[in-house]
């Protein structure tokens, strides 16, 4: 691992007390060219998050805070007449950005959460039946609040897809969170610059490298069969896709990576399965009244397969 993404690493975690592991697994989702699902109780620091990514890699933010009454154009941008040229001018929305955070996506009707399907997919947008690229480096990052469900709008099964990963926000330890309370208090939170560790050209080229880490044969037969599983399991009622197993793959490696390693072991397919699995699966009715949760089904399939030697 390059040194200056060690650095990265250790200031990320300077800022963000106790999300050592969420940290590195939101590292490895853009790394491996994914988006995230981040799930929390609000105040545990989200935003906080992937502002302080956005600071330490040097890139442009965006955050759009979604509500009910958010329109498509809002996200992708629009076409307006320009009285004075007499001229049609296209203007560019938030999406146009390195990092994009959709805050509360769950709070927008199906019709603006799909606008950003085309470019989280396809890093492209449509605007009045043009067509604009999007950054090489475009990573978005949607925060849901899951405590509270009144008007809001589930994500379709199709847009949850999309995300390579889901990860869970959950409250620090005693001592952790008593540290983010004095560094506020004595007002240390934000009293060092942030400033960034890597540009855009030097991400990229260890987005570059990270494509070359080794994955052997047995090691994508173990990714497979975990798949398989899902699909053949009586305590799943819908299975993963195929891009669940191209997830797991580009996460093991970005894993890999972050470990020091230019080889993907099993160990890296296990750790990184749960985040990439949980938003893919539908529980089977008959599981769900007995109150299992997806995570814990997850363990145990993926300890069912056999690991390769």
């Amino acid at each position: 691992m390059k040194t200056e993404l060690q650095t990265l690493i250790g200031k990320f975690e300077e800022r963000i007390i106790g999300q050592s592991l969420n940290i590195k697994l939101l590292l490895s989702a853009i790394l491996a060219g994914g988006h995230v699902l981040l799930e929390g109780v609000p105040g545990t620091g989200k935003t906080q998050m992937v502002r302080t990514l956005a600071g330490l890699l040097g890139g442009s933010f965006n955050r759009i805070q979604f509500t009910p009454d958010l329109l498509p154009s809002d996200i992708t941008g629009s076409t307006i007449y320009n009285m004075k040229d007499s001229t049609f001018e296209t203007i560019k929305g938030p999406v146009f950005t390195n990092i994009l955070l959709a805050d509360e996506i769950n709070r927008t009707p199906a019709k603006t959460q799909a606008a950003l399907l085309e470019a989280m997919e396809e890093k492209q947008v449509t605007i009045q039946g043009e067509t604009y690229s999007l950054s090489d480096v475009f990573f978005v990052v949607a925060t849901q609040n899951p405590i509270e469900f009144e008007g809001t709008y589930p994500l379709p099964e199709a847009q949850q897809d999309r995300f390579l990963f889901k990860l869970y926000i959950d409250f620090p330890s005693f001592e952790d969170e008593k540290n983010v309370l004095h560094q506020v208090i004595e007002n240390k939170s934000n009293s060092v610059p942030l400033s960034p560790v890597i540009n855009m050209d030097e991400f990229l080229a260890i987005k570059e490298e990270i494509s070359s880490v080794n994955i052997g044969e047995n090691v994508i037969d173990y990714i497979m069969k975990i798949i398989r599983k899902t699909r053949e399991t009586d305590t799943i009622r819908f299975g993963a896709s195929t891009r669940a197993a191209i997830s797991i793959g580009k996460a093991a490696q970005s894993w890999a990576y972050l470990s020091g390693r230019d080889y993907v072991t099993p160990d890296d397919v296990k750790l990184v399965s749960k985040p990439s699995l949980r938003h893919r699966i539908q529980l089977s009715p008959h599981i769900e009244l007995e109150g299992a949760s997806v995570d814990q089904i997850i363990e145990e399939l993926v300890g069912s397969v056999p690991v390769p030697r």
